[in-house]
């Protein structure tokens, strides 16, 4: 099974990945992690990315394209993949078909973007031992207290409410599209995802299994 995920920032891809990834037991791919991987090896794509990077440009769509049909060529590939984070914009869909790699399905997990940002800008994070909470769904005993050792409550800036819209403005104008692309080639499933985490989890697996 070779798969692409998508979805907004907050709705709960890497938990999905992680469930796929146990179920049938394929490698989730995150552009991120395999282009270090590459850079830090020293192939001759990585080298090339590696120079784009050190001037603090962007590695050109064809680079990183190239490094992840290198990566899945190795043997963990063979009964699949997930690819999560890429691609990210219409070019690099195109250039992923253009150089041959195959996929059976793309998942869309669909949260609102009210709920999204009701889910992130809700989360806490103890400032001395790190465990999170939720202003509604997980509460300390508290309010502000960690519950495991006292510590102050924060919210990271990643969590503020503008920051979470600014991701998701984001992910509208550049990925978003890449479901329309998708669709016309008639590899798209769409997930709607719930409140909770194992109500999404049946809901991915009979769409994957349909």
């Amino acid at each position: 099974m070779k798969l692409i995920l998508l979805g907004s920032p907050g709705a709960g891809k890497g938990t999905q990945a992680e469930k796929i990834v146990d179920r049938y037991e394929i490698p989730a791919i995150s552009t991120g992690n395999i282009l270090r991987a590459a850079v830090k090896d020293g192939t001759q794509l990585g080298l090339k990315a590696k120079s784009y990077m050190d001037a603090g440009q962007l590695v050109p769509d064809e680079i990183i394209v190239g490094i992840i049909k290198d990566r899945l060529k190795e043997d963990d590939c063979k009964k699949g993949f997930i690819l999560d984070g890429f691609p990210r914009t219409i070019p690099q869909a195109q250039a992923l078909e253009d150089m041959g790699v195959e996929i059976d399905k793309i998942l869309d997990i669909e949260v609102s973007d009210e709920a999204i940002t009701k889910r992130m800008s809700g989360r806490r994070v103890c400032s001395k031992c790190a465990n999170s909470y939720h202003l509604e769904y997980k509460k300390p005993k508290v309010d502000g207290v960690c519950d495991a050792c006292g510590g102050e409550l924060i919210q990271r800036k990643d969590d503020a409410p503008e920051t979470v819209q600014a991701r998701l403005a984001e992910y509208h104008e550049m990925t978003e599209p890449l479901k329309d692309f998708y669709k016309k080639l008639g590899k798209l499933v769409i997930v709607e995802g719930q409140e909770e985490v194992a109500d999404t989890t049946a809901l991915v697996f009979a769409a994957l299994e349909d």
